[in-house]
């Protein structure tokens, strides 16, 4: 059963926002996420605010869905502060936080804090070290960790996550190393296909990169031992192909897709005025309302979780 999701960009401020998010629980999405970035390509320029605050911000205006990070990177947040800062989003939303993490990428965010670049292998170790210092913070009430990049003295977790043994990560993966560490650690495997060119592929080349990679992350779970059903798949939809929602029958059409390569949630961006993930807001709504019609006349949709269990 495919669940729907949306990102909504950091960018609104009051009334403002808090009606985004009270539209998009309306309109029946299954969880919604915002960036985690200090700033964001073309819009640098204009107003842009932390994750973890918009979505402390969300919780307070919403009941039902399910909200997240997609993602939150190393570039410059340390694995206690993020703990801390998921133990209090899931806290403050009843349950409902999931942590989305990726490597991080090289730019803005990564030159923000100074120091040199890191290669792909130092990211992707640094990654490695990040993610296994949050998953333990978020399972245990005390924890001390030395590592090569990162140290915890004694950090205490209380009263530690109303979802046990941990909330959800969402893990943004598209190599091997990466595909290990999700099939070893994920709940949810996250992908915006070409993560070197989001977008930018035809639509047929784009389906085909997806498709290599649930081959990919197929293969590290059988290597792991885990049984890739155990493991949701997450597509943003929107950084994969141009005008999802063009019509109602697109999306449908699009969502079948994705599910058919096994895809277990798909996520859209919510439409902006103009420039990147500009949308027209009445097509966006019709869209989304077929599908999300379309599928409740199924069985019930799942829940956004997935084998935190394994790893208790």
């Amino acid at each position: 059963m495919t669940a729907l999701g949306v990102l909504v960009l950091p960018e609104t401020t009051g009334a403002g926002a808090a009606r985004i998010w009270c539209d998009c629980e309306e309109l029946g999405f299954d969880h919604a996420w915002t960036l985690d970035h200090l700033s964001w390509g073309s819009l640098r320029d204009g107003p842009w605010f932390d994750a973890m605050t918009t979505l402390a911000a969300a919780a307070c205006h919403t009941r039902r869905m399910r909200l997240g990070t997609l993602v939150t990177t190393p570039n410059y947040r340390h694995p206690v502060l993020v703990a801390k800062e998921a133990m209090a989003l899931d806290q403050l939303s009843k349950g409902r936080f999931v942590l989305g993490v990726g490597a991080g990428a090289a730019g803005d965010d990564s030159r923000a804090l100074g120091g040199a670049e890191l290669s792909p292998g130092q990211r992707a170790e640094r990654f490695e070290e990040f993610v296994t210092l949050t998953d333990l913070l978020l399972r245990r009430t005390e924890t001390t960790y030395a590592g090569r990049h990162y140290t915890a003295a004694a950090i205490r977790m209380i009263p530690g996550c109303v979802q046990r043994p941990r909330v959800p990560l969402a893990m943004a993966a598209t190599g091997s190393r990466g595909m290990r560490l999700a099939a070893a650690t994920a709940d949810i495997w996250v992908t915006i296909g070409d993560a070197r060119a989001p977008g930018q592929q035809p639509e047929a080349a784009a389906f085909a990169t997806l498709r290599r990679q649930t081959d990919r992350l197929a293969k590290a779970c059988a290597e792991y031992g885990r049984a890739p059903s155990s493991l949701r798949r997450l597509v943003q939809l929107s950084r994969v192909v141009a005008d999802p929602y063009g019509s109602p029958e697109r999306l449908t059409e699009l969502v079948g897709r994705c599910a058919e390569l096994g895809f277990t949630d798909v996520v859209l961006a919510h439409p902006r005025p103009d420039g990147v993930f500009e949308g027209d807001r009445g097509a966006f709504e019709r869209a989304v309302l077929a599908v999300r019609d379309g599928l409740t006349l199924d069985e019930p949709r799942d829940e956004l979780v997935g084998g935190a269990e394994r790893n208790s």
